[in-house]
């Protein structure tokens, strides 16, 4: 039987009318990934493929010759694309079915809407502990540019919501990212099907998966537009989000790895001991390094060697939980001066030890949706960089205009 959840209110969820790319311009060549995991580098290489890329008002640059900050020029780019065509807007409020398929995975689908902006911990639910950022940049430009840019993601509790946003027709849009990931929308302005959709997501808590930091700057908007007009309501009052079911399935959970950097003299193997069993399973070469992460086993890589790591059932009971960031986060509070960086490459934090950039990797498990679950429904936030969802959803496959 679905979970029923008794709340005075549940998460309202909206359509609205998107503005997106006129047909005749290449989807290819104007989507982006999130601001947050762009580089310079990969930045000006998406600047350079075309005029109207989306990383031009995601991650703005100034425009001297205009006198204009990164900001303003968003704003000006995003008039501009639209006075000119190359972005159109719905007729009419609609969701957006999106669905996302990597090379040989199964396919994330969900449903693109306007989340009801609330103080975090009701009926929206943090994931995990965030660390601290500046929000400022991303509400700079959201004062300039009056729009939802990319959407943060959210995992309905709702039982059975995946049927409803399901789509066997062909896409209304479509592109494929640098990562094979194919990318396809759809436009659903059936009103009885908007209807379902809202009551479904709105029948159960929201768990914010992806974009914290975003929808921690919709609510600081939202109370700046408030003040300004007297409590009046806007569009303020919501923010763009992907809502998928939190179910097997729905989505793909891929870890964060760690690199570890410590004072010399520290002894790694020493201080995991305390709470891990380890086993060596051979030094650091291809072959070792290989097969530890191909059979997706926890292990401690060091500049010398490869060790398995198991978990004594104690340290669980001291870290109050069933996940290995819990007891990672707890290993490293221990160690002095240690600094713990995150990547969900393997590759890359191996890379570092052997480098010399940190003395250790810690390659971890995937989270399972079921754990997922278990601490939504217990209302717990995971550690920081617990999870990494993949594939991630592109900006510029809808925009949603934010006026008032």
């Amino acid at each position: 039987m679905p979970v029923v959840w008794y709340a005075e209110s549940m998460p309202g969820f909206e359509p609205f009318a998107g503005l997106r790319y006129d047909p005749s311009v290449p989807l290819d060549a104007v989507i982006a990934p999130p601001y947050d995991v762009v580089g310079p580098e990969e930045r000006a290489e998406l600047a350079s493929r075309h005029r109207a890329n989306a990383i031009h008002v995601e991650l703005p640059a100034e425009e001297p010759s205009m006198g204009l900050d990164r900001y303003a020029n968003a704003a000006r780019l995003l008039g501009e694309w639209t006075e000119k065509g190359t972005l159109l807007e719905d007729a009419t409020p609609a969701f957006y079915g999106y669905r996302m398929t990597a090379p040989g995975a199964s396919p994330t689908t969900g449903v693109i809407g306007a989340l009801a902006c609330e103080p975090i911990g009701g009926d929206i639910l943090p994931h995990e502990q965030t660390i601290p950022k500046d929000r400022s940049d991303r509400l700079d430009l959201l004062r300039a540019a009056r729009a939802n840019l990319s959407p943060i993601w959210g995992l309905s509790l709702t039982e059975g919501l995946a049927t409803l946003y399901r789509q066997t027709e062909p896409a209304d849009a479509k592109a494929t990212d640098d990562d094979g990931v194919l990318h396809e929308l759809w436009v659903m302005d059936d009103p009885a099907l908007i209807e379902a959709i809202r009551v479904s997501v709105g029948s159960s808590p929201v768990v914010i998966a992806d974009g914290h930091h975003r929808y921690e700057t919709a609510l600081a908007y939202q109370a700046e537009r408030r003040a300004a007009r007297d409590g009046a309501r806007g569009d303020y009052d919501l923010v763009m989000a992907l809502v998928v079911e939190l179910a097997p399935g729905q989505l793909t959970v891929g870890p964060i790895h760690r690199t570890i950097v410590v004072p010399s003299g520290t002894d790694l193997v020493e201080a995991f001991s305390r709470w891990f069993d380890l086993v060596r399973a051979g030094p650091v070469d291809e072959d070792v390094v290989n097969a530890v992460a191909d059979s997706g086993a926890l292990a401690l890589v060091t500049a010398s060697d490869v060790w398995l790591l198991t978990a004594r059932e104690e340290a669980y009971t001291a870290a109050e939980s069933d996940l290995d960031s819990s007891i990672l986060a707890m290993v490293a509070k221990e160690i002095p001066g240690a600094a713990v960086e995150y990547n969900h490459d393997w590759r890359t934090v191996v890379s570092a030890v052997v480098a010399g950039g940190a003395q250790a990797a810690v390659l971890i498990r995937p989270v399972t949706v079921e754990q997922i679950g278990d601490w939504a429904h217990a209302r717990r936030r995971m550690p920081p960089k617990s999870t990494y969802f993949f594939p991630k959803p592109r900006t510029g496959m809808v925009f949603r205009p934010v006026r008032g």
